[in-house]
């Protein structure tokens, strides 16, 4: 029997065979992908600058700086009442005050029906640099609010991970199921999120098969969507899991690089939305690479 040791030596001998020039390219394609994704983070906009969520309730919302507020905001960026949300329907509407001073789309806010994030690019109100749009989760909807001067994206240097090792990109085999099925996923609100799984793929990692159920986001983009755990969760990466993009198979083989494995949103602010992973998708074995555990939940 092939012991793990010899199993790692071939899967290093494979690597170290290429050429100088392949094995750069390797290395510099992992580092402009973690590049990427650490500047789409700290963008303005980006998950770090989020400093509120809040939920509304069937009827009238209010907006605005004053204390009780349903969506507040800070003193200096809005008066203690600017406006209205009207969820009805499931359909929510802004109504603002006069002289509120509040956005929408860039321009001068009139009472209007909002897109939410559900249906593409939510419509964007803004008071002074503070800029909030409507989520939908479920039946739920909430407001979300960004912040480009957060504290949390201003104390940002980063996101530590393991050193890229190429033997966590690996070949695996799809096996697709005869009709996709719907699985609902849990969520840090305690809610699930419907997705679609399409089938399994499965590999071979430190000795023993390894499988995991892969997701469809949208029908128009299937990519796949990978929630997971493993024996890291806790134990130097985040406790809740983490996440990996993995392109549609190809003769039936998909490749995942787990050197791209990030952490979801919810690591690093109170309020994302993130899914967990599903039963099926915790992995008794240690994936050692991608992202590990930044600190701040």
């Amino acid at each position: 029997m092939v012991s793990m040791n010899q199993i790692l030596v071939l899967l290093f001998l494979c690597f170290t065979c290429l050429s100088a020039p392949a094995q750069d390219a390797y290395l510099n394609a992992i580092e402009a992908w973690h590049q990427g994704r650490v500047a789409r983070l700290a963008a303005e906009d980006g998950w770090l600058s989020l400093i509120g969520r809040d939920w509304l309730n069937p009827g009238e919302n209010t907006l605005g700086s004053a204390p009780g507020s349903t969506v507040l905001l800070p003193e200096w960026a809005a008066p203690a009442k600017a406006g209205l949300f009207l969820l009805q329907g499931g359909v929510v509407r802004f109504q603002p005050f006069p002289g509120s001073g509040i956005l929408l789309n860039g321009k001068p806010a009139t009472e209007a029906r909002l897109k939410t994030d559900a249906e593409g690019k939510p419509d964007v109100l803004q008071a002074g640099r503070v800029k909030f749009f409507v989520i939908q989760r479920g039946d739920r909807f909430a407001v979300r609010i960004k912040d480009p001067e957060s504290p949390t994206r201003k104390a940002f240097h980063g996101v530590a991970r393991y050193p890229v090792d190429p033997i966590w990109r690996v070949e695996a085999t799809f096996t697709p199921y005869p009709v996709p099925q719907k699985r609902d996923i849990p969520t840090v609100l305690g809610t699930t999120e419907s997705m679609t799984a399409p089938g399994l793929l499965t590999f071979r990692m430190a000795g023993r098969e390894v499988t995991l159920e892969p997701m469809i986001e949208d029908p128009e983009h299937p990519e796949f969507f990978l929630i997971f755990r493993d024996a890291t969760s806790a134990h130097g990466t985040y406790p809740a899991g983490r996440f990996l993009y993995a392109d549609p198979p190809k003769d039936g083989k998909v490749v995942l690089d787990f050197n791209k494995a990030y952490n979801p949103p919810c690591s690093f602010t109170l309020f994302a939305t993130c899914p967990l992973p599903p039963k099926q998708n915790h992995l008794a074995i240690a994936v050692t690479a991608g992202e590990k555990d930044p600190g701040l939940h």
